[in-house]
């Protein structure tokens, strides 16, 4: 086991729970660590837009694989990667295409169920566990049961449980349910399954307190810092057009950025 997939391992079992960024390069990725992250993920709608793709799987392997390993080499904290479904049907394909993300850096993935069945994401977790053959990785078995609206209320609950625990039988070390907000319903997922539970933030989700009160442990940002940069470009563009853009306050210059990316 390595030590960054042991700190990343141990970030799931702690008292609380823990916020990851999600970033689409290597610049945010040392952004975030800069912050005080405790380890880094990847968006794979952040990720995919900012190359100009759709989300969606139409991201093409040799850009995933580029961006990972840019982000692996600037930073010294756990990488995790979101690949979708991992954009195959075929399981053998998907562990085909974590070993490669292994090799370039990554620690973990995010791995979903999207619009197919349990069973098929059952099978890419287990051919994932085989193609690896003993070596570390944290996979993060994602459900898209609220996401998706699947089901409601209890129904939700009991298909969210179901779907987790079939994906820690195949050999998922977290759980990740997306869209899922409701405190209660949370703690009823949290309690009935073997894994760690996470969530994606959204707009009125509870505080972290309470989120870890009711059993989460990762709170990760989905597209959201995406997004907010989307907006504050749009902003300066929009102001840079009209003749009247200034500097925020607290921009850093270009010998502070510079310098950030001429270290080690």
């Amino acid at each position: 086991m390595s030590n960054a997939h042991a700190s990343f391992v141990q970030l799931h079992h702690g008292a609380d729970l823990y916020v990851l960024p999600n970033v689409w390069d290597a610049g945010g990725a040392r952004l975030v660590q800069q912050q005080g992250a405790r380890a880094v993920g990847t968006s794979s709608a952040a990720m995919a837009w900012s190359c100009g793709y759709a989300d969606g799987g139409a991201l093409p392997d040799t850009a995933l694989l580029q961006r990972v390993s840019e982000i692996a080499r600037v930073v010294s904290l756990p990488v995790t990667v979101d690949i979708e479904d991992g954009y195959s049907d075929v399981p053998d394909a998907v562990a085909a295409r974590v070993l490669r993300l292994v090799e370039a850096g990554a620690v973990g993935i995010n791995i979903e169920d999207g619009a197919g069945s349990p069973a098929a994401l059952v099978d890419k977790i287990t051919a994932i566990r085989s193609a690896l053959c003993g070596r570390s990785l944290f996979i993060n078995a994602r459900t898209d049961v609220y996401l998706r609206s699947l089901a409601g209320g209890d129904e939700a609950v009991r298909m969210s449980i179901d779907r987790l625990q079939a994906y820690a039988r195949a050999g998922a070390d977290g759980g990740f349910v997306p869209g899922l907000r409701a405190l209660d319903e949370a703690d009823a997922v949290a309690s009935a399954v073997p894994l760690p539970l996470h969530l994606m933030w959204l707009p009125g989700i509870a505080s972290l307190a309470a989120l870890s009160q009711a059993g989460v442990r990762r709170l990760s940002a989905g597209p959201a810092l995406f997004m907010h940069a989307w907006a504050a470009t749009v902003a300066a563009t929009t102001d840079f057009l009209g003749g009247t853009m200034a500097m925020p306050e607290g921009a850093p210059g270009y010998a502070a950025l510079n310098h950030l990316f001429s270290e080690g």
